[in-house]
């Protein structure tokens, strides 16, 4: 996903950061999520998402020789070859300390390679494979670091990085459209080209604008669903990490509140979320502690409807 200006400069520079000052810098949201894990369980998850983060920068060209480098991560994961990039080789031993699944990993780093092209997703199909590649196996790495070894869990880990990515794209429609790439499928709002919704963003009662909007506002209520089957299965996790990414949740699907009550406003600047909103998510995240003593419903398996064949769909 695209971040610009001073942004841009300050993950250029996330290799060399720690992982707390990775993810205090780049993610807010998990940066304040975290502090409800623990000692252990938010540096375990600051030290992914560093890795994650990292990755991405290479893959968005904010690291220099970036992906090449990436190419060649995915190599030597593939070819289970000892490291030959400093970040795979400082990543390693964690790789073996949380039992993380290789093929996740390449999963995501196919993702991310997926933005070296011109990124023009066709239909939801595509979408859905996007953006399992680059947040659902994120999911399922996270699984690892909350101590989560339920099997049944992993679907609904899948959909909750989903629905926080379908999150993302509604919020970065014209960031993304400046770099070239358009995440919402020409099945919803036509072969629109990219220059096409920058340009738009000046005329929003356009036509092309409007569609793009309404094409935001499908992107959101699928979201909504995976999210739905995403907090369901939160009771798997132990309490702390339940709160955490309960809390995680309730501030990502914020945004997409925000970007609804604005008509779908995506040429209307990014949408943050406040420290006062972020008080309240958390306080409303908690309120789902109870479900850990309901009954859990069997996952909604027709959300994995085209994503066949990627690591532990079933």
């Amino acid at each position: 996903m695209h971040f610009g200006g001073l942004a841009a400069v300050q993950m250029a520079k996330s290799e060399f950061m720690t992982a707390h000052e990775a993810l205090a810098a780049n993610g807010r949201s998990f940066d304040w999520a975290r502090r409800f894990l623990g000692k252990r369980m938010g540096g375990d998850a600051a030290t992914l998402y560093r890795f994650c983060r990292v990755l991405d920068d290479m893959a968005d060209g904010d690291i220099p020789d970036g992906p090449r480098r990436l190419l060649t991560i995915r190599n030597n994961l593939v070819e289970k070859r000892h490291a030959t990039d400093p970040l795979l080789a400082d990543f390693q031993p964690f790789i073996l300390q949380q039992n993380l699944p290789v093929p996740v990993i390449i999963a995501l780093i196919d993702g991310l390679l997926q933005d070296q092209r011109p990124v023009r997703i066709a239909n939801e199909r595509a979408l859905r494979r996007y953006a399992y590649r680059v947040a659902g196996t994120v999911g399922l790495l996270m699984c690892h670091v909350l101590d989560c070894d339920d099997d049944a869990a992993r679907a609904h880990a899948i959909d909750l990085g989903i629905a926080m990515q379908l999150t993302n794209i509604a919020r970065d429609v014209l960031e993304d459209a400046e770099m070239g790439r358009r995440y919402l499928p020409a099945s919803w709002a036509g072969d629109v080209k990219p220059a096409h919704i920058t340009a738009a963003s000046n005329a929003p009662d356009g036509e092309v604008a409007r569609a793009v909007s309404l094409a935001v506002r499908q992107l959101l209520l699928l979201a909504d669903d995976f999210y739905q089957s995403g907090t369901a299965g939160l009771s798997y996790l132990p309490l702390r990490a339940h709160i955490a990414i309960a809390v995680a949740a309730r501030i990502y699907r914020q945004i997409g509140m925000q970007i609804a009550a604005t008509g779908y406003g995506w040429h209307q600047g990014r949408q943050v979320t406040s420290r006062v909103t972020k008080i309240i998510c958390s306080l409303q995240a908690c309120g789902s502690i109870c479900r850990r003593f309901w009954r859990r419903a069997p996952h909604r398996r027709h959300l994995h409807n085209g994503l066949e064949g990627l690591p532990y769909v079933r």
